[in-house]
Formats: structure tokens, C-alpha cells, sequence
């Protein structure tokens, strides 16, 4: 009985010290002091990872001798469309993401020769930053003295000024996978240059190109901002990949190398509209294109 008594006791005092033990290993591990701040104040239900740790797919190798049918499409993204109101949202614009990964050097960009990606020119830092800050100067009074004297100012380029992005992509024909695809391989921001006196735009000024197929990486790893879900895992380069934006196409490849807008210079006021209708019916023929290989 004695030893029956002597081993109640032995197993009390030994889940006794277990469960000390294991308070006092608990309080190790899990205390205020050791946990980081951001793990703890989250402004959020949970800490968002899927899309900075998103990777994206690679493209499928394509063979030269497996293309049998090619063309150079030029397009204009305007960002004041209903559509395409994310690339101008204040959140996180579009224009910033661009700015920041140039001028981190994380990617390449490269000048604009007449419209088109000069891909063998890659700017230079001083010219990455000419392109986002505007270098002025102005007059200053001192009003003691009354003496002037000029102080150089450098603006910062907002993403307001930014309206449009040219787009260069090329469609083919694939044999193998029996397929027409498309590849973006340029993206570009277009600021309006306005002439003070009159306000009226003067020409189409193209910041940089970049080369898409190497930023497509770098795109998915920011979240495109969504009226329908804040939870949307809709990244940039999903966005351009599932081509969820709205566009008109002012250049297709041709003999002569002529724009669109470069048949209507008549000055009459359909030229907008016709010029429109035509990038509409480019459209039009691709998917006939398409469309037609398949036909018995």
C-alpha cells in the first residue's frame, strides 16, 4: 500500500515539473519582446506573401522554322479609359513601379529611335534620371538686397503626366502548336509635351523603352488594384498577359513603314474617328486570321 502511495506522489510531482517546464519553455519562445513589430500591428487579416513570392512561368521555346507567319504590332494603352484606370491608380502607379525598378537598376531601359525600342542603346544612369527629373531654373529676389540670383530646381515626372504607354508586340503563327500567339516585347511611357503659350500638345514625348520579356519578373511581383476585390491576385505581368486592357493600334508593319494616321492627314474632323475605324479593322483581320486556318 506504502508503494502504492510512494508512486502517486512520484507521478504527481513529475507532471508537475513537466507542466513548469513547459511554461517557462513557452514563455522562451513566445513573448512580445521576441516577436517582430510587423508580425504582431498587421493592418491586414493576414501578412500577404503570393505575390512577392510569386514566379513566373517562362516561355515556351519557340523554333524559327516552327513560325510561318509573323507581324509587328504597334498599340497605345490610354490610362483616363475606364479600363485601363489601374496604370493611374495613387496607390501604386504603374509609372512609379517603372521608375523605381530603372532607377534601382533592376531593369534595362533603353532610348527611343522615332517611335521604336533602340534595344542595342541602354541609357545610362544620368539619362534614366533625366528621364524621371526635370532639370530648371529660376530667379530669386533677395529682398534685402535686392540683388537676383538663379537656383537650378529639379522636378520630379508624376504619374499624371504620363496619359499613354506604347506597346510593340509581334503575332505569329506557330506550326508546332498549330496556334496564333502574340509577345510583348516593348512597353513604353508617353508624356504630352504642351506648349506653354497656347496649351496645346506638341508632340508625343517617349521616356524610355523597356524590354518586356526580362521585366516580367520584376511586374509580378507587384498587385494590380482592383475595384472588384482587394484580394486579387492580378499582377502587372498577368495584366499584360491576359491582355485585360484596352488598346488601339497605331502601327502595323508595311512596305512603305507608314502609321495609321499617316492616311489621314486630310484635316477633316472623321479623321480621329476613321483612324479608329481602321486600327478596329486591323484588329478585325487578325482574328479572321485565326479564324480562317481552321475553316474546312
Amino acid at each position: 500500500m506504502n508503494t502504492y502511495i510512494k508512486s502517486v506522489l512520484m507521478l504527481f510531482v513529475l507532471l508537475g515539473t513537466l507542466n513548469v517546464n513547459a511554461q517557462k519553455l513557452a514563455e522562451d519562445i513566445i513573448t512580445e519582446s521576441s516577436e517582430p513589430a510587423e508580425d504582431i500591428y498587421i493592418d491586414d487579416i493576414v501578412q500577404k506573401r503570393l505575390i512577392t513570392e510569386n514566379r513566373t512561368l517562362q516561355y515556351e521555346p519557340i523554333r524559327e522554322a516552327d513560325i510561318a507567319w509573323q507581324k509587328t504590332i504597334y498599340r497605345v494603352i490610354e490610362t483616363r479609359e475606364k479600363m485601363n484606370l489601374a496604370f493611374r491608380t495613387p496607390v501604386r502607379p504603374f509609372f512609379e513601379i517603372l521608375r523605381d525598378l530603372a532607377m534601382n537598376g533592376d531593369i534595362v531601359v533603353f532610348k527611343d529611335n522615332a517611335g521604336q525600342p533602340d534595344y542595342k542603346s541602354p541609357m545610362t544612369a544620368e539619362q534614366v534620371e533625366n528621364a524621371f527629373f526635370k532639370t530648371d531654373t529660376t530667379t530669386i529676389i533677395d529682398y534685402d538686397t535686392y540683388e537676383e540670383s538663379i537656383k537650378i530646381i529639379k522636378s520630379e515626372l508624376y504619374y499624371e503626366d504620363i496619359n499613354r504607354y506604347r506597346l510593340k508586340e509581334i503575332w505569329f503563327f506557330d506550326e508546332e502548336a498549330s496556334q496564333l500567339k502574340v509577345r510583348i516585347i516593348g512597353i513604353a511611357p508617353v508624356q504630352d509635351v504642351v506648349d506653354p503659350e497656347t496649351m496645346v500638345v506638341k508632340y508625343p514625348e517617349l521616356k524610355f523603352w523597356l524590354y518586356y520579356p526580362t521585366a516580367r519578373e520584376y511586374l509580378s511581383k507587384h498587385r494590380v488594384i482592383s475595384d472588384e476585390n482587394d484580394v486579387a491576385p492580378m499582377t502587372w505581368a498577368d495584366l499584360f498577359e491576359a491582355r485585360f486592357f484596352s488598346s488601339y493600334i497605331y502601327k502595323i508593319t508595311n512596305v512603305l513603314d507608314k502609321r495609321v494616321k499617316d492616311n489621314y492627314l486630310t484635316g477633316s474632323d472623321r479623321d480621329g474617328i476613321n483612324m479608329l475605324l481602321e486600327s478596329e479593322q486591323i484588329k478585325a483581320e487578325l482574328f479572321n486570321f485565326e479564324h480562317d486556318l481552321w475553316e474546312y
